[in-house]
């Protein structure tokens, strides 16, 4: 009765024991769930000098207590690790069903740790767990085994979160696809799913998931469902999808075109959310208990599919130069069947154009090559030729060849679809983030771009510190409810603290819940350092700290993280280097 399925499910894949515990209460009010959990149980149970890639390593997948309780938005779940792309403690979220059936399978996290010595697949099922042959899986696409595991089991209710041909060959960009179409899609953690030979875990269950105060609950979903409904962004996405931003952020002269050389893109119209509308749109479609129902539902020459959403509709798009809808689509569909992140692919592949056009390496591919790019996202779901190299994300690709200055990547993982040079929070956000390369650490888009929940100058760089800060603390807690952060245009932390409040039966106030958030940030971080990581490695690619953008508004700018560093560090109470200080541990009862 307090909207956690009770139980959490261990399992050794070196020697196939499985182990079912409750889950503990000190878990529950600390870090609630999802990221939380993730986060708590990867840095208690892994030796911080451990290779990614070893049997060392462990994956947690994590529901929230507001996932899968009817709440609008509230199906999310993550999976945490150690990345192997950027060394980095990592979770990635996903969306979809997977997370409610994990739950109404009985568990609200499932640890995986060792290595199988053959391929499995790990069956949830009312409360049991079995591990399951998986040797016929293994090389089919995401597509393929959902479908196979769906058809074994014999019941269509069953939800498959599985690895592609990308995992099963350690591709560091490689993701985990639930429903053949929704991602845990940044860090490489397919990579590590495919090192332990785990090609996919399925779900099934009808066990009840009941919250503590079912008519408080009602009262709260209805006054946030309101303010989703009445939210202007929240309709955008609805008509246009995510890649709504396209003309947004085109319009502003801030989408990086061409590997970041410039940030607007002269066919930005022709692969527009409004475009996407009117020419391959089926419908729209929604994850569990979705009311904005951004996703896309796709059609055209006879191909159907999901997508794409922004990022991949960007990268395939406006960073390799490419105006071509169908053929973006189709590079997004590939991703999404071998299991490819759609953010790293493609600004690998761009990173690539631009060292080919350059005379770095000796490849015919160029910018606005459509052909030669869908080749190539295949190539590195393979390892196939240069997909081989492209496989180990730009980072590596860009410095094996002399130039590490052309991967747009923070702590080797490759940027998404804004540039921070006329995003300053946005950029420091980016540059601090817990994960590397990323937007949705702390979505700084929202309030320097669409406006929510207020408009701010994203040319200039006072207060913006406090805001990073606050945005990084509040969406690591929503990542821990369950819930979707596209709900963070509508509602604020007071609305997720009565959701948990209500749900959970613990009294949470706007305060308790940043302070949550807080010390997941704090612990991931923390653990961090104890990897290698420090004040050097909180930055940007130099092209973006030197080299001015040239063209509309934002001409003239730069990312100037750098002046913001040292109160952003203050401001969490660290130390010069960005070390947490003793006394902020203390407060956050992390020693």
């Amino acid at each position: 009765m307090d909207g956690y399925a009770g139980n959490m499910v261990y399992v050794d894949l070196s020697t196939g024991a499985i182990t079912i515990k409750p889950t503990p209460p000190e878990l529950k009010k600390d870090y609630i769930g999802g990221r939380g959990f993730g986060i708590r149980i990867l840095t208690d149970m892994v030796d911080p000098k451990i290779d990614p890639l070893s049997d060392k390593n462990i994956l947690v997948f994590a529901a929230g207590p507001l996932t899968g309780t009817g709440i609008p938005l509230g199906s999310r779940y993550e999976v945490s690790t150690i990345s192997p792309l950027t060394g980095l403690a990592v979770s990635a979220n996903s969306g979809g069903v997977f997370g409610w059936k994990l739950k109404k399978a009985g568990f609200d996290a499932v640890i995986l740790s060792g290595k199988s010595a053959k391929p499995v697949y790990l069956f949830l099922d009312n409360g049991k767990a079995e591990l399951r042959d998986a040797a016929h899986l293994w090389g089919k696409t995401t597509g393929e085994t959902t479908e196979a595991i769906v058809d074994e089991l014999k019941d269509q209710s069953v939800r498959v979160s599985c690895i592609g041909p990308a995992g099963e060959n350690l591709v560091l960009i490689s993701c985990i696809i639930n429903e053949k179409t929704r991602a845990a899609g940044r860090g490489g953690v397919g990579a590590v799913m495919g090192s332990k030979n785990l090609k996919a875990v399925a779900a099934r269950g009808d066990l009840p998931i009941k919250p503590a105060d079912e008519v408080l609950l009602k009262g709260v979903k209805e006054r946030v469902k309101k303010k989703i409904e009445e939210n202007g962004i929240a309709k955008g996405l609805h008509d246009y999808g995510t890649a709504v931003l396209v003309n947004i952020l085109n319009e502003n002269y801030l989408m990086p075109t061409r590997n970041f050389q410039t940030a607007h893109f002269s066919g930005a119209e022709k692969i527009s959310g409004e475009t996407m509308t009117k020419t391959i749109l089926k419908k729209p479609k929604g994850c569990y208990a979705c009311i904005v129902q951004c996703g896309r539902v796709h059609e055209f020459d006879g191909e159907t599919g999901e997508g794409p959403e922004y990022e991949p509709d960007w990268g395939f798009g406006a960073d390799c130069g490419v105006d071509d809808l169908k053929m973006i689509t189709r590079a997004n569909n590939i991703c999404n069947e071998y299991g490819l992140d759609a953010i790293s692919a493609p600004t690998t592949i761009a990173c690539l154009m631009e060292m080919a056009e350059k005379g770095y390496v000796n490849h015919p591919i160029r910018f606005g090559d459509a052909n030669g790019m869908l080749k190539l996202v295949e190539q590195i779901a393979r390892r196939e030729d240069i997909g081989d190299e492209l496989a180990e994300g730009s980072f590596r690709f860009a410095t094996k060849y002399g130039h590490p200055e052309l991967s747009m990547s923070s702590k080797k993982q490759e940027l998404p679809a804004y540039d921070p040079r006329g995003i300053q929070g946005y950029g420091l956000a980016t540059a601090t983030s817990n994960r590397g390369g990323d937007h949705v650490y702390g979505y700084m888009i929202s309030p320097e771009i669409l406006g929510s929940p207020e408009k701010l100058d994203p040319y200039v760089i006072t207060g913006k510190p406090q805001w990073v800060k606050t945005f990084q603390d509040l969406t690591a807690a929503i990542d821990a409810s369950g819930m979707c952060l596209f709900t963070s245009f509508a509602l604020g932390a007071g609305d997720y603290a009565d959701l948990l409040t209500a749900t959970t039966g613990v009294k949470v106030d706007s305060e308790e819940l940043l302070k949550v958030g807080e010390r997941i940030w704090n612990l991931q971080k923390l653990y961090n350092i104890k990897r290698g990581f420090g004040r050097k490695d909180d930055t940007l690619p130099d092209r973006l700290l030197t080299e001015p953008l040239k063209e509309g508004a934002p001409a003239g700018q730069v990312s100037r993280i750098h002046e913001m560093l040292d109160e952003y560090y203050a401001l969490r109470g660290w130390d010069a280097e960005g070390i947490p200080t003793k006394e902020k541990l203390r407060e956050l009862g992390l020693i």
